[in-house]
């Protein structure tokens, strides 16, 4: 079951990555060029909500009943933050993505608000940029110290 999970959530990684700079390129291409707010923009906007969702429920599942990096880490805190690895599944990937995700889904109820293309394609540049740079750098890229496969087998 751990296996399976994790092979899921390393999968959905590439989803919440494509449709978050799809997303996140669109907005600085309509931005720039001043376009309107099309159902296009709306989808991918969606698309990477969804996409991101569907990974915290996976990563929620992991981090509270699957994985034994976690687990480690919850039962003795304190030696957990010795430990970059546990510490990095612990609190540092967690804490990343979390922010990710909640400023997914305020920029989302913002563009949702705003009357104008312009404004929306400024939020969308804004807050769906800021969250991809937070994912990719909360993400346990090959070469890193806790590194993990680009694609699980």
């Amino acid at each position: 079951m751990y296996s399976s999970a994790l092979w899921l959530h390393s999968l959905l990684r590439w989803a919440v990555l494509l449709a978050g700079l799809v997303a996140w390129f669109r907005a600085i291409g309509g931005n720039t060029a001043k376009r309107p707010w099309t159902p296009k923009d709306d989808l991918w906007g969606l698309l990477l909500t969804i996409s991101a969702d569907l990974q915290l429920l996976v990563g929620i599942v992991l981090y509270v009943f699957l994985s034994p990096i976690t687990r480690l880490g919850v039962r003795n805190f304190g030696a957990a933050m010795q430990i970059p690895t546990a510490r990095f599944f612990t609190v540092e990937h967690v804490a990343g993505m979390i922010i990710a995700i909640a400023l997914i889904h305020v920029g989302r109820v913002k563009i949702r608000k705003a009357r104008d293309s312009v404004r929306k394609h400024r939020l969308a540049m804004i807050f769906f940029g800021i969250a991809m740079v937070i994912v990719i750098i909360a993400i346990p890229w090959p070469g890193m110290p806790v590194s993990r496969p680009l694609l699980r087998p």
